[in-house]
């Protein structure tokens, strides 16, 4: 497998990386919260965009593929968010087996 190479620079949009935690509700159950873990810095690459109709609205869906250095925990259910855009992480991957860098795909869903 090919060694992928980076150019260091790239990676420089700064994100908060969440996890899901439950939040206790006081009646027995939980919510869900997420709690930030770490702030990495990453290179984002818009890959996709869709758009669904549905009665009086439309859902429009971008996946990115994000890439940062590697870090131990990264795991998909977890996600990424820059200001106001949230990046669900759908799957995590080394690209060339080295430990150097992780490749996630993630969904970015619209308002």
């Amino acid at each position: 497998m090919p060694t992928m190479f980076l150019d260091p620079g790239s990676l420089r949009s700064e994100l908060a990386l969440q996890a899901n935690t439950p939040v206790p509700d006081g009646l027995g159950g939980h919510t869900e919260g997420w709690a930030e873990i770490a702030t990495v810095f990453a290179k984002i690459e818009p890959v996709s965009a869709t758009s669904r109709f549905g009665p009086d609205q439309t859902m429009e869906t971008v996946t990115h593929r994000v890439t940062l250095r590697w870090r131990n925990g990264v795991a998909a259910g977890m996600r990424f968010v820059r200001q106001a855009r949230i990046f669900d992480i759908v799957t995590v991957h080394d690209p060339d087996d080295t430990g150097r860098y992780l490749v996630c795909r993630t969904r970015e869903i619209g308002p």
